[in-house]
């Protein structure tokens, strides 16, 4: 699962070294994967317990990963400051992904890429990707990868709607 993960990053991310958000960051296992490419990456997470095994994480496999306790939907981080923000499986509970969205894309730099992975689950949970799309700004160029069908990222076969949305200016 690893290698699946650094080859599907490594499709979307800007050339490393570049600076990388990590919203809704977990235990960093994304984080850590990325600056062991390369990036200088940024993980925050609302969570204290999640941040102290992020830390850990990256402690122990020796990567620079700066992580802070925050919420996700109101990041208190200066603007215009990444390269790219990634977020895997968290837009979804989040209120108003709308306004989340808006803020977050403040937070990128002029070319940054704002990468979203997300989904439509079994349980009737999760956003349809084209509920994601129309809350982006129609000046980004938006594509949508289908993720369902690679059991290789989930550890097994899903048969429900799971993709990622690459936008851009």
């Amino acid at each position: 699962m690893r290698q699946a993960w650094t080859s599907l990053l490594q499709s979307c991310l800007p050339a490393a070294p570049a600076n990388i958000l990590d919203v809704g960051c977990g235990t960093g296992s994304l984080s850590v994967l990325l600056a062991g490419l390369g990036y200088r990456v940024t993980g925050i997470d609302f969570s204290p317990a999640m941040i102290s095994l992020a830390s850990a994480k990256a402690a122990a496999a020796g990567q620079p990963v700066t992580f802070r306790i925050m919420d996700a939907a109101r990041p208190s981080l200066a603007p215009a400051q990444f390269d790219a923000l990634l977020c895997r499986h968290l837009l979804w509970a989040l209120p108003r992904p709308a306004e989340v969205l808006r803020r977050w894309l403040a937070l990128l730099g002029p070319a940054g890429r704002l990468v979203l992975i997300e989904g439509r689950w079994h349980t009737g949970a999760g956003l349809p990707a084209p509920s994601l799309l129309g809350w982006l700004p129609a000046t980004l160029k938006s594509q949508v990868h289908d993720l369902s069908r690679r059991p290789e990222l989930w550890g097994r076969a899903v048969d429900d709607e799971r993709y990622m949305i690459v936008a851009e200016a």
